[in-house]
């Protein structure tokens, strides 16, 4: 019986010993990766269903499945937290997740010095700091903080302290962005005043923020302080401007966070209308993958816990569009969250649910947008592969290309790294690196190295069973060009190996970095491209990336082993102590440019030792 049959009469009876009751079910696929995390109301009854759909992804799901787990809990509002804390864990393939892996940005206020600085961010864990957002992009943030300068007129000047060094205002004071506290021109007191005026306007309390400026302006006219009430009058008509203008609904709306999820197969598009007294204070977008094919109900659920978790405020009321399952226990885990009664709900008629209507055509408009640029961008890539075939005289079209480079220092820690594009498109799970594992005497001898084992593993790969969890799917692909950082002489050091691969069809070619040169077997004379070319900048670009991977890697080898055979070889050092001088310098690169007195200085290390350490060092210089 061969593996797959094995694997598939076990997840059989795995499915029929699952109870019928809520919890948390993992799949896991061959190689034992979590691949899917879902909860259930029954969990027999939902792992079933995706055995039984008939949908594209969803069988793709099913297929890949090799094993079931699962966690039974008393409600399924312990499985819904259950099922956050999992895939927050194992970042499973098939969820629906942001398409952008990365941190999104913040507006964040310095609440710890004198005179705060309103500012953009992409961290939120400093202490005396107020952070909002998340936003969906940079530009956003930007455009905010363009905003509130030229209505609240904070600094932007780094540092603890306000003002330069000439000791006179800046140009953000004569456009009328700053009040110059760095002058005296305003004091502690009013300049705070204007800083808790942006955390309620940020905050959405924009009644009290237009309230308090109409009494502040009211106030000053009454001290006489004209100048002042000018300034806080022309304030408080941006303030109103705004509002009138953002304004989308009712005050009596109150607060509000209005979502909705459009699908479109593997793609998704959630919006997020942020309503704060009736104004629209912000609108975000979210691009999701969405490889199970769920529905838009299904994906806005897992949006919406996702979401939340990172945010720093919740609503008191969540808008949701129809179908959203389990919307008590998503009101129950975003409780938890604020730390008060939060309601979520599907709105039926008034402005809730125009405003829900509206988040719906913005989130199906974004998707079809996407998918015009993607399909534009695709096209780009196919056309620049076509030329690049074209320009190379290729049999094929150069789908997959491996890429090449080698990283030394005087023959010293020689290593090389394969970087893989498909589609012309990075493919990272695919780079592989490669320590050159005797000494060679040019890079000539480790190219020649490196692509022989690359050709004698892809040849044991594909002795291996597809099914194998031990077959690499890197080394056992084939790729349609090999491309040689450097020229003629490192193109010929690779043919000497690459026998085989040609055999199979696969192109040869190395790009000299001087000329930008491309060498290929058997030609006389280098083809030179245009500079501007597409096909010559994507050679460059893979060029490009193989070296720094391959640097990446030798950086990391060399720190290492000059860690291990210098300050492990010093005398009187052991790990406490070696612990303490790398804490100490940085680096091991540091300790070896420190001088007698710098080692001295090492808390905890005796003078003494601090003296034989700086000896031995400069002796093994």
């Amino acid at each position: 019986m061969d593996t797959a049959r094995a694997a598939q009469e076990q997840v059989e009876e795995q499915r029929r010993s699952l109870p019928d009751a809520p919890g948390v079910y993992l799949f896991r696929d061959e190689r034992g990766r979590v691949i899917y995390v879902g909860k259930a109301r029954s969990l027999r009854k939902r792992v079933n269903s995706h055995f039984s759909r008939r949908g594209r992804g969803t069988r793709s799901l099913a297929d890949a499945v090799a094993e079931i787990e699962f966690l039974v809990t008393d409600t399924e509002a312990e499985a819904l937290l259950a099922e956050q804390r999992f895939i927050k864990l194992h970042r499973p393939i098939y969820n629906v997740r942001l398409r952008d892996d990365k941190s999104y940005p913040f507006i964040a206020i310095s609440l710890d010095e004198e005179f705060p600085r309103v500012y953009f961010t992409r961290e939120r864990h400093r202490p005396g700091r107020i952070y909002f957002g998340p936003f969906s992009n940079a530009r956003k943030v930007r455009e905010t903080l363009d905003l509130l300068g030229r209505i609240f007129q904070f600094r932007t000047c780094e540092g603890e302290r306000p003002g330069r060094a000439s000791g006179s205002p800046c140009l953000d004071y004569h456009i009328e962005r700053c009040q110059a506290p760095c002058v005296g021109y305003v004091s502690a007191a009013e300049y705070r005043r204007s800083i808790e005026a942006i955390i309620d306007f940020l905050s959405g309390r924009y009644r009290a923020v237009e309230r308090e400026l109409e009494e502040e302006m009211q106030r000053a006219a009454a001290r006489q302080e004209f100048e002042r009430a000018a300034r806080l009058r022309d304030r408080l008509q941006a303030v109103r401007a705004l509002l009138e203008r953002q304004r989308i609904a009712n005050a009596a709306v109150g607060d509000v966070d209005v979502v909705a999820v459009a699908v479109s197969g593997t793609d998704a598009n959630a919006q997020i209308f942020r309503v704060r007294d009736g104004v629209l204070a912000d609108r975000q977008s979210f691009y999701l993958d969405n490889p199970a094919q769920r529905t838009a109900p299904e994906v806005a659920e897992e949006f919406l816990l996702q979401y939340y978790e990172g945010a720093l405020s919740v609503p008191p009321e969540v808008v949701v569009q129809a179908g959203v399952a389990s919307i008590g226990e998503i009101a129950e885990a975003l409780a938890r969250k604020r730390g008060a009664r939060v309601e979520v709900r599907v709105a039926e008629r008034g402005d809730k649910r125009r405003i829900l209507e509206l988040a719906l055509r913005n989130a199906e408009l974004a998707l079809s947008q996407d998918r015009l640029r993607a399909q534009r961008r695709r096209s780009h890539r196919i056309e620049t592969l076509e030329r690049l075939r074209s320009a190379l005289r290729l049999e094929r079209l150069p789908m997959r290309i491996e890429a090449v480079d080698i990283s030394n220092l005087m023959h010293a820690h020689t290593v090389a790294a394969l970087v893989v594009f498909e589609g012309a498109l990075p493919k990272k799970a695919h780079y592989r690196r490669f320590a050159v594992r005797e000494v060679v005497q040019d890079d000539f001898a480790a190219i020649a190295q490196v692509l022989r084992r690359r050709v004698e593993e892809r040849r044991r790969q594909l002795a291996l069973s597809p099914h194998d969890p031990e077959r690499d799917p890197s080394f056992a692909a084939t790729p349609d060009l090999i491309l040689i950082d450097g020229g003629r002489g490192q193109l010929s050091a690779g043919l000497t190996e690459l026998d085989e691969l040609r055999a199979a069809g696969v192109a040869v070619c190395a790009l000299a970095k001087r000329l930008e040169e491309i060498y290929l077997p058997g030609a006389e004379e280098p083809i030179r491209l245009d500079r501007s070319s597409p096909e010559l900048q994507l050679l460059q670009r893979i060029r490009d990336e193989a070296h720094r991977f391959a640097l990446d890697y030798h950086r990391r080898r060399r720190t290492r082993d000059l860690r291990r055979s210098l300050l492990d070889e010093l005398p009187g050092i052991g790990p406490a102590r070696k612990r303490a001088i790398l804490r100490h310098f940085g680096s091991p690169e540091r300790v070896l440019e420190a001088t007698r007195e710098e080692l001295e200085a090492v808390p905890g290390l005796p003078p003494k030792i601090a003296r034989r350490i700086h000896e031995q060092l400069h002796k093994v210089r």
